[in-house]
């Protein structure tokens, strides 16, 4: 995508642009590239833009960069879980360290003191879960709480959780002299009746070309299997596609725990991420998985939003997604930050159909593939090790201890046993062939398109036949 400007024609103060480069950050992304000046200007804003696209950033920066030394609160922002709450936290601090500024995230699960404490101690903004704030504001505990930048994040899955009313109680108490804006990835009926009444003459910007951009980024591949295959086809992709790291999407929390175990008895380090997890069981999963500790992430639809970690290479859906949104807040976990990713998902027959209404596809329309047989992942895999020993450049130490053998083996012995002991670490395992062949596949959509035909030869009989 093409970057028309930088940082520097934004309006933004010097020390904010140092906090910035300090960053790593260059260019603005579309959505900065827009918000920025207006929220500068004081303009209220509604704002249709995605995860992973630098909104997070589109109101922090100029949130600091507007903000006075010791004025107190003036930044609240309304996030709809507890990870994006740490996020959006997380990044006012990383910018605001420059400038002296501090946000604190307030969230159920954690003890309300320890977050009052915090406040007291000084803070410039508030990132807060609907709940908890409102409980804050009927206890009285924020004192004069008078913030001049209000902020919804995401408010499309704030309807969605439930919040709308929390919100429009929040709204009682903030004051009336504000600045407000609106950031959802959608606008149904309830946010556009929400915008009318928090904000005043709102400027609207629109980012949708960044979702299409990024989903272009995002290969997206699906496997038919048997029900009875998923676990065997996810180790075998595992083993295919080598992810740097991934997420793996189950429908329930029970399904989260028992894929886990099951991938930890094969000796994969991984973390899981549901909604029964206590709030520092999350937190470490997630700072865990950030840091690259686990590559793997299995959870339940928790993690479809607000978790934002740029390197993820791939996304697995253990199970399809329920729903057309579902799958997009999946898949949208992968490419991004201008990377590219890979979505697999796993079919089975009888859910074929419901996956093409997902992805407005007619099932014949729908690409198919066959899992790799373990021939091919070992072939592969091969061809990778060579690869990667051509590149492998040589250490003086690797000079002596190849001395040290030599005076004990042959040359074509010490190569035969170093290849024998790496080559063990990189053997696949399983069944030859796992899922549908390209053949079967075939076969079931001629089988399926006979069958559907007949079903539309039978319709009008039955008809006739009711009416006699």
């Amino acid at each position: 995508m093409k970057q028309s400007t930088s940082f520097g024609h934004l309006g933004l103060k010097q020390e904010i642009l140092e906090a910035i480069e300090d960053a790593g950050f260059t260019h603005p992304s579309p959505i900065q590239e827009q918000a920025i000046p207006e929220i500068l200007a004081g303009c209220d804003m509604i704002a249709q833009a995605e995860t992973g696209t630098g909104k997070t950033a589109a109101f922090c920066l100029p949130a600091l960069n507007n903000m006075k030394k010791k004025s107190g609160i003036t930044l609240l922002v309304m996030a709809p879980t507890r990870e994006l709450a740490q996020q959006v936290c997380g990044e006012f601090n990383r910018f605001g360290k420059s400038v002296g500024a501090k946000a604190v995230a307030v969230y159920g699960g954690q003890s309300i003191s320890v977050q009052l404490k915090k406040i007291r101690e000084g803070v410039q903004a508030i990132v807060a879960t609907p709940g908890r704030l409102l409980d804050l504001l009927r206890s009285k505990k924020l004192g004069n709480f008078s913030p001049s930048l209000v902020v919804l994040d995401e408010a499309d899955e704030m309807l969605d959780m439930g919040f709308l009313e929390d919100i429009q109680a929040i709204f009682t108490f903030l004051p009336k002299k504000r600045q407000t804006l609106l950031f959802s990835a959608t606008m149904p009926k309830p946010i556009t009746l929400l915008a009318k009444k928090i904000l005043t003459n709102p400027v609207t910007i629109k980012t949708q070309s960044e979702k299409k951009s990024q989903v272009l980024s995002i290969e997206q591949i699906n496997y038919l299997v048997r029900e009875g295959e998923r676990e065997a086809a996810l180790i075998r992709l595992i083993d295919s596609h080598a992810p740097h790291k991934a997420i793996v999407f189950c429908r329930t929390k029970k399904e989260v725990e028992r894929l886990s175990n099951y991938l930890l008895t094969l000796g994969h380090p991984v973390r899981t991420l549901h909604g029964d997890m206590e709030q520092k069981q999350r937190q470490d999963a997630i700072h865990a998985f950030k840091q690259g500790k686990s590559k793997l992430l299995i959870a339940t639809d928790i993690a479809g939003r607000g978790l934002d970690v740029p390197d993820i290479s791939h996304v697995f859906n253990y199970h399809m997604p329920y729903t057309k949104e579902g799958h997009t807040h999946r898949i949208g976990r992968t490419g991004r930050a201008g990377r590219s990713g890979v979505a697999i998902t796993l079919i089975t027959p009888s859910e074929l159909s419901k996956m093409g209404r997902i992805l407005n596809l007619k099932t014949h329309e729908m690409k198919l593939s066959s899992i790799p047989t373990l021939s091919e992942v070992r072939s592969n895999r091969q061809k990778m090790f060579l690869q990667k020993v051509r590149d492998q450049s040589v250490q003086d130490v690797s000079k002596e201890l190849y001395q040290q053998l030599e005076a004990e083996m042959e040359p074509e012995q010490i190569g035969l046993h170093l290849l024998s002991m790496l080559m063990d670490k990189q053997r696949a395992s399983g069944p030859e062939r796992i899922g549908l062949s390209s053949k079967e596949i075939e076969d079931f959509r001629i089988f399926s398109s006979h069958r559907k035909r007949h079903r539309r030869r039978e319709r009008p009989r039955r008809k006739k036949f009711a009416k006699r």
